[in-house]
């Protein structure tokens, strides 16, 4: 299992206006753009933005990042040998397939298995 990418998760009322400054700091464009639930997402440089209303980014405030893994299978294999507790099993996403896991410490994480396509598009071969 390899770590593809990592995200630290920003929290924002609007997208649009947390941008900006974003494309600024980082000299990048955002490389994923799109709504889930009840947020919109943006993924720019090494940052994710959600933005909506405060009560709906409460249903996922409790994950500090979002990591962007090749393999799920070997990350539950992992994160079971470590003695972390998966609290959303693997669900499908308009990204790939994702879970979220606390591990012994107490740190939740997202982690993401994005599709091929959005692999290379993102990350490359």
């Amino acid at each position: 299992m390899t770590i593809l990418k990592t995200y630290a998760r920003l929290w924002a009322d609007d997208l649009d206006q947390a941008l900006p400054l974003l494309e600024e700091i980082t000299g990048r464009q955002p490389h994923l753009r799109m709504a889930f639930q009840e947020v919109a997402l943006a993924a720019i440089g090494d940052f994710l933005v959600v933005a909506g209303p405060a009560e709906e980014r409460a249903r996922y405030s409790h994950a500090s990042a979002t990591v962007v893994v090749d393999d799920l299978e070997a990350l539950q294999a992992t994160l079971k040998s470590a003695d972390a507790t998966v609290t959303t099993p693997v669900t499908g996403g308009p990204t790939g397939r994702f879970l979220y896991a606390r591990h012994a410490g107490g740190a939740e994480i997202e982690y993401v298995e994005w599709t091929p396509d959005l692999v290379r598009r993102i990350i490359g071969s």
